[in-house]
């Protein structure tokens, strides 16, 4: 069995420039009409390659057809299908695929080399030389055709690419400007955060100073209203025992009181003169004098009683005053405890750029009530 080689391939043709709407129509017009000549030249070419394979792509339809129907269908429906774009592709690839052995292909070469010897022969040289200048002008042309359509495209190609690089070089300057802009808020970013660290560090220092300077205070004050509290028990312990003693010694002279028969006539039990004896005072000038000494006595331990109520009275309003001290320090202390944690959440919040910095809530100190 001889050995088959397939049969060469078409030349590849050329692929269309970009053009518009009304090029690309000629381009495609030109396309379908050479498909049309090479499907017209590969028919032309004889019943030796073509003729096979037309009958075995058409034989449903030649089969079903008569004689008058098969000469129908070669001379309308035929032409007809391969005038479509892909029909006359396919059959161009069917026929490209056939495989011829090589004895055939030399012998088709040698009849096809005698067959041109004689066409030339028996042909006019003019119209020889008419035929070869008149494809030479159509391929001139083409070529001249072809090269105004390559510079075409090269031209619109380099305006396409001016325009894009005059558009990446305004980007390019606008990503600069974004670039240099982004690095100066964001010195200023870290110099805002280099600030806020700053006071932060100052807001802690002065926060632990009055802190310890407040737990000084109420060291101080928890201390003197210690001592208050002692001398005011003392004073009550000591106003209690003078009271004790006055009683004591009020019972005495009134005891004594009592067992002088005299004393006895002109004083009561309760103290008081009686009636009877206000004549009698008169008569009897040591009974007077031992009356006013104990008016003195006793004047003196009611004054003595009045100083101590009035220390009394003096130590709790002092214990008050502290107290009312005290509270207003504690109120201080938790005043500056949330002023110093309102500005370091928003100075962390102003670092990391989430929300502007906010002034820290004033808090007003209490009034001291007297």
């Amino acid at each position: 069995m001889e050995e088959g080689v397939p049969c060469p391939a078409p030349a590849a043709k050329l692929t269309p420039p970009v053009k518009k709407s009304q090029d690309m129509h000629d381009e495609r017009s030109k396309l379908v009409n050479e498909y049309a000549c090479r499907v017209l030249e590969l028919l032309g070419m004889g019943h030796r390659l073509f003729v096979p394979r037309l009958l075995a792509t058409s034989k449903e339809d030649l089969l079903q057809a008569d004689f008058e129907g098969a000469l129908k269908f070669f001379r309308v429906q035929l032409p007809k299908r391969y005038r479509a774009e892909e029909n006359a592709r396919r059959l161009m690839e069917q026929a490209c695929n056939i495989k011829v052995p090589t004895k055939k292909l030399k012998k088709y070469e040698k009849e096809y080399q005698t067959m041109r010897e004689s066409q030339l022969q028996q042909e006019d040289p003019m119209d020889r030389y008419k035929r070869e200048n008149r494809r030479l002008q159509e391929a001139s042309m083409r070529l001249e055709q072809e090269n105004d359509d390559l510079a075409h495209e090269l031209v619109t190609s380099k305006i396409a690419l001016r325009n894009d690089l005059d558009q990446a070089e305004d980007k390019a300057d606008v990503l600069n400007k974004e670039l240099l802009l982004t690095k100066q808020r964001l010195v200023e970013t870290e110099e805002e955060k280099r600030k806020q660290e700053e006071e932060t560090a100052q807001l802690k220092e002065v926060f632990r100073k009055q802190l310890e300077k407040a737990e000084y205070e109420i060291k101080k004050t928890t201390a003197i209203i210690a001592e208050y509290k002692q001398i005011c028990s003392q004073l009550s312990t000591r106003l209690e025992t003078q009271q004790a003693a006055s009683k004591e010694e009020l019972e005495v002279v009134k005891g004594k009181m009592m067992a002088c028969k005299h004393c006895s006539d002109i004083f009561s039990k309760e103290g008081t003169l009686k009636p009877a004896a206000i004549s009698r005072e008169e008569q009897g000038v040591d009974l007077a004098d031992e009356k006013d000494a104990l008016k003195k006595q006793l004047r003196e331990m009611e004054l003595e009683l009045a100083q101590t109520k009035l220390q009394l009275v003096e130590a709790k309003c002092k214990i008050q005053e502290l107290e009312h001290q005290r509270g207003a320090l504690m109120n201080e202390i938790q005043a500056a405890k949330n002023s110093w944690f309102s500005k370091t959440l928003n100075s962390i919040k102003t670092a990391t750029g989430t929300q502007p910095l906010q002034p820290p809530p004033v808090t007003q100190p209490p009034k001291e009530s007297t």
